[in-house]
């Protein structure tokens, strides 16, 4: 099951193994990188296009993200 631990730790993964900066990832998603950081603390996430979004430019299952496959 999904939870918003094991949610912000795998955004965080894939951020840091994309090799993008959150600032970078937050233009390309063109929300504020202080969102993103809120994504990462998992203090928010994202709406359902942002995530979408989220994956594809991280290139990460969402499933996966969502910690549904293991």
């Amino acid at each position: 099951m999904a939870n918003i631990e094991l949610i912000k730790k795998r955004i965080s993964d894939a951020i840091k193994t994309s090799g993008l900066t959150q600032t970078k990832l937050a233009e390309m998603l063109a929300v504020s990188p202080s969102c993103v950081a809120h994504y990462v603390k998992g203090d928010i996430m994202p709406s359902i296009p942002t995530f979408v979004d989220l994956c594809l430019l991280l290139d990460v299952d969402p499933a996966d993200l969502l910690g549904l496959k293991d």
